[in-house]
């Protein structure tokens, strides 16, 4: 505690140069949080994602609708504990820019616990609307964004036409879902048996079911035992498990881990030699002041670890201050990954980042402080 003042005088000696270093290493672990953030929070959303549920959808994409018969013959399967079907259709409310999403679902009890990733609804709305043919669910985002209250009649417009040649399809507002992600403003929930009855054609269809299972760890080999159910049959199937999903969109947008490191390599290699830039400047200023501190007793060690100390506290307080923006800003990225939130590890590893970046960049400096000879110092040499 007793070297704090020399070192406080040390570094506001040139409080511009103090401050650029500062800022320098703020921005790269502000970047570092980012990145290093998404990139953990993204691993811990997929980990959470759950296993047991499996999509089964049409073997090609885009392919035809799978038929509704295939929910009987899935739910005589061993190992599977609940089946359940979704369909859909697009539409348009008032204006075609204002595109709705129709999600036709059997609006069986399953729904409250199967898929919560996709939406969470009330036993009492799921009853509302099973009782109302057709009656639909609202999320508050498309409530607020066209006005619309439960006990509203609205009418959809869609190429989806019905077996009267009408492509106007008319719902009751009956309940509320929530959406997963928030903003959206982009679906309703309406009744499978309405879409189906009234439609003109692909009766009897799909588009996918929603399948649990009893073993998690069996996800991969009861996709593939789905998959070789209907491999004979005129619509084949694509099964893969809601976490197999997450992983196979994310690598689908490249190897994260290793743009990420790139970025994060290049970041702080470049910081490190900046650091180490100026602290030879600082160095070449201060050789008489380093000298007399040797004069009046000060051995090479001890001036080793100031010079060491001036680096180490400007790295952690500068990534203190940018992690804390990492932090504070995180959530506008957790608008585009549902879910996502900061780990607090990421903090520590930034810390333990900026030490070492630290003592990389200022070990020659320090070793050429606590290496001078006092009189060649003392005589400008």
């Amino acid at each position: 505690m007793r070297f704090l003042p020399l070192l406080w005088s040390a570094l506001w000696r040139k409080p511009v140069r103090t401050a650029l270093i500062f800022l320098q290493v703020a921005v790269a672990f502000g970047l570092f949080g980012v990145l290093q953030g998404m990139k953990t929070g993204i691993e811990h959303a997929i980990a959470k994602t759950r296993a047991d549920v499996l999509f089964v959808g049409p073997s090609a994409q885009g392919g035809e609708p799978l038929p509704i018969s295939y929910a009987n013959r899935l739910r005589a399967m061993q190992g599977i504990k609940s089946v359940t079907y979704a369909d859909g259709f697009l539409g348009t409310y008032r204006l075609p820019t204002q595109a709705v999403y129709v999600l036709a679902i059997d609006p069986s009890e399953v729904w409250l616990t199967l898929v919560p990733d996709l939406f969470k609804v009330a036993p009492k709305d799921l009853e509302a609307l099973r009782n109302t043919r057709t009656g639909a669910l609202i999320t508050a985002d498309i409530g607020k964004k066209y006005g619309w209250h439960i006990g509203d009649r609205i009418a959809l417009t869609s190429t989806t036409l019905q077996s009267n040649g009408s492509g106007t399809w008319p719902f009751d507002i009956v309940g509320m879902v929530t959406d997963h992600e928030f903003g959206e403003a982009g679906f309703i929930v309406a009744n499978y048996d309405y879409l189906d009855q009234a439609r003109a054609q692909n009766r009897g269809t799909v588009r996918n079911f929603y399948v649990l299972i009893s073993d998690p760890k069996q996800a991969a080999t009861m996709s593939d035992r789905i998959d070789a159910l209907f491999a004979n049959s005129p619509s084949g199937t694509r099964t893969a498990s809601f976490r197999q999903n997450a992983q196979q969109q994310l690598q689908s947008i490249g190897n994260l881990n290793f743009l990420i490191r790139s970025i994060l390599s290049a970041v702080l290699v470049a910081l490190a030699f900046s650091i180490a830039t100026m602290m030879m400047q600082t160095i070449r200023e201060r050789t008489p002041e380093l000298a007399v501190l040797k004069t009046v007793g000060f051995g090479d060690r001890a001036v080793f670890g100031l010079v060491a100390a001036e680096s180490l506290l400007v790295c952690i307080i500068g990534s203190l201050a940018g992690l804390a923006l990492a932090w504070t800003a995180f959530p506008l990225a957790a608008k585009y990954v549902a879910g996502l939130s900061m780990p607090v590890d990421v903090v520590g590893m930034g810390l333990v980042g900026a030490v070492i970046v630290a003592l990389i960049s200022v070990a020659v400096p320090a070793l050429r402080a606590s290496r001078l000879n006092i009189v060649d110092a003392l005589s400008g040499r």
